[in-house]
């Protein structure tokens, strides 16, 4: 069995020198192997060729925010564990060459804004309080832009870095964007192990090969992930989140249940996986730069592709593990 570890690695990742430091997509997509260390807190080309290259090979990174935080750090090892190569020293020649062998295509592709992507309806203003998301029709994107960087796994941030001066609610502008799978092929998915420790999902197929990688948010403090072996009861897309008293989330007052519509931004995101733990499942989420690092509502969160990728690849009946133990409060 191939495992992730959230120990971090010690990656040593290109600096451009000044006069080729901006970023456009010929310094993504001509990126070489890295040699020195770039910040975590800064956009970095050949971090953001590795992200994109993570995702399409499954080995998903979370959003692709051309940061090397902890979930790119996470997907890189897994990557590394799963073709056979050491991940616990300084990014090796062999991994950056096993990573760019598994695909020909840029890194980075244009993209023309379509009229679906800016009619809406989107939302004013996402509220904070769940108690407040329960009077909207739906919980749709807050904007063209959000919606766009959602479809290519991207963050807002990197998006606008990529297109500086770009309108995104004008249809029939070309973007930049990461050349990300949309449509991937469905997954032969036999058995999900969740890590509440490492803080991942794991998808296995029918000869125990690891065959999909996600980081996740595992649990919280009042609500801790169960440990065990269920299996999933239900799949669905475009869920509507059921609020039950009982759990006592943190920030929500409500003594009552109630409801909140279907949405990208709904709480439980664009998809629900069902688990026989009763009130537990797999889902996606409103906030894709929290996943891993901000605690969840006691279920597990990925971001809303992650969760549709899995989502699409297993059926009623697919046998669910929980191992590890659950880390500590996560807030955001």
């Amino acid at each position: 069995m191939i495992r992730s570890s959230v120990a971090a690695i010690i990656l040593g990742w290109l600096v451009f020198p000044a006069a080729a430091a901006r970023l456009d997509a010929t310094a993504v997509n001509n990126a070489g192997f890295p040699t020195r260390p770039a910040p975590e807190d800064k956009i970095d080309a050949a971090v953001v060729k590795a992200q994109i290259l993570l995702d399409r090979a499954q080995f998903s990174p979370g959003e692709i925010d051309g940061k090397l935080g902890e979930n790119a750090q996470k997907a890189l090892r897994a990557f590394a564990e799963a073709k056979g190569l050491a991940a616990d020293k300084a990014l090796t020649p062999e991994i950056w060459t096993a990573l760019m062998s598994t695909s020909n295509d840029p890194a980075i592709t244009e993209y023309t804004i379509s009229e679906n992507d800016v009619k809406g309806p989107f939302l004013r203003k996402l509220p904070k309080k769940m108690e407040d998301m329960k009077t909207l029709k739906a919980l749709d994107y807050t904007s063209p832009r959000e919606a766009i960087a959602e479809k290519f796994h991207m963050s807002e941030a990197l998006l606008s870095a990529l297109n500086p001066g770009k309108k995104f609610d004008s249809a029939g502008e070309t973007l930049f964007v990461a050349g990300v799978l949309n449509k991937p092929t469905k997954l032969t998915v036999n058995r999900i192990e969740i890590d509440a420790s490492r803080q991942t999902v794991e998808a296995f197929d029918r000869s125990g090969a690891l065959v999909a990688f996600f980081p996740a948010t595992v649990g919280s403090e009042e609500k801790p992930s169960p440990i065990g072996s269920f299996k999933v009861v239900s799949v669905d897309r475009n869920p509507t989140y059921r609020y039950n008293p009982d759990y006592k989330f943190k920030g929500v007052k409500s003594k009552r249940p109630f409801t909140i519509k279907p949405g990208p931004n709904n709480p439980v995101g664009l998809y629900w996986i069902g688990l026989s733990a009763k009130g537990y499942g797999i889902h996606g989420t409103a906030d894709p730069s929290k996943v891993s690092k901000a605690e969840s509502h006691g279920c597990v969160r990925l971001t809303n592709w992650d969760a549709g990728l899995l989502a699409g690849s297993i059926k009623k009946g697919t046998p669910v593990v929980f191992v590890g133990e659950p880390q500590g409060d996560r807030k955001s």
